[in-house]
């Protein structure tokens, strides 16, 4: 059975091993291998330690499988990024993790949108996103720059949480 919680000081270990075997993999996340595990441990401990971040893991059996960590990413915006054991991919970890970031913004004042990023390539993530509410809001031709001198796109999607604020008086140009 698959518990999502917050994440704790004592599972970074396990957080960087998982970050570590999903860039091995050099196709979902942008991390790439080898990762320099002294500079993650460090993101991960601020990311659980910080007020306006959040971390959270997925655990089966008492092992991390999956995990999801929250960043602020401009006033009231936070961004998303994830990682699911290859072993416990298509067995509703991702959707855990994902509904418990959603619940915790939606548990925020501060908080009025989700954002992430996803390869166009992962048909499984796409999937997952649009599942959870996140819509399509752009491609990013040749954003990132990959270890073999690759250029590869990426989608934005996000999800407004705010939708009673009012919006810009502006009309488009």
């Amino acid at each position: 059975m698959i518990e999502v919680r917050d994440a704790t000081l004592e599972d970074v270990p396990a957080i960087l091993d998982l970050h570590a075997r999903v860039a091995a993999e050099g196709k979902w996340i942008g991390t790439e291998a080898p990762i320099d595990a002294e500079r993650y441990g460090k993101v991960f401990v601020h990311t659980i330690e910080d007020d306006q971040s959040h971390f959270l893991v997925a655990v089966d059996d008492g092992i991390v499988v999956g995990n999801l960590g929250l960043h602020p990413t401009v006033t009231g915006v936070i961004g998303i990024g994830m990682s699911v054991d290859s072993n416990h991919r298509g067995q509703g970890v991702g959707t855990a993790l994902m509904n418990a970031a959603i619940d915790w913004a939606r548990g925020r004042n501060d908080v009025h949108k989700l954002e992430l990023e996803v390869w166009p390539h992962n048909a499984a993530g796409l999937a997952l996103y649009r599942k959870t509410g996140f819509e399509f809001e752009g491609r990013r031709p040749r954003q990132y720059r990959r270890n073999n001198g690759e250029l590869w796109d990426s989608i934005a999607m996000g999800l407004v949480l705010d939708r009673h604020s009012p919006g810009s008086p502006h009309v488009d140009a």
